[in-house]
């Protein structure tokens, strides 16, 4: 098995889209993601996509690691593919100069990896609040 991985392209919109409708997800508006879509990271399962990620820049040291998505009909454990984009979105935010990252998410999966890759979680439960102002 080999993973790699690369930059969103916008060419993956589609694909992405399919895979948040695939998991009953609302697909998020393209224009409230880094780069109109493509500020982000996808790891790649021998050539095929498999999982992506988006890494929000701020003004501050610190970034944020958002809408993790992964290919819906993956039959295998894909704790090894949260692994690698953790792996590659932290060493792809230290290039950018960031020494921080957030991820706000209910995965298990997901807090899992995080966790092993030694980011702290809060132990009191928080909501997420959006709204869309114009």
């Amino acid at each position: 098995m080999e993973l790699k991985s690369r930059k969103i392209q916008q060419e993956d919109w589609d694909m992405l889209s399919d895979w948040w409708k695939g998991h009953n997800w609302p697909v998020p508006a393209r224009d409230s993601l880094p780069e109109n879509g493509s500020g982000g990271i996808i790891i790649e399962e021998n050539k095929e996509p498999v999982i992506a990620g988006f890494i929000y820049q701020t003004n501050s040291k610190g970034c944020w690691l958002e809408y993790i998505i992964s290919k819906p009909n993956y039959k295998k454990d894909r704790s090894h593919l949260i692994d690698k984009l953790v792996q590659i979105a932290e060493e792809a935010a230290l290039l950018l100069g960031f020494k921080y990252m957030l991820f706000i998410g209910k995965s298990n999966g997901i807090r899992k990896s995080l966790k092993k890759h030694g980011w702290l979680e809060d132990s009191e439960p928080s909501y997420e609040n959006m709204k869309k102002i114009n």
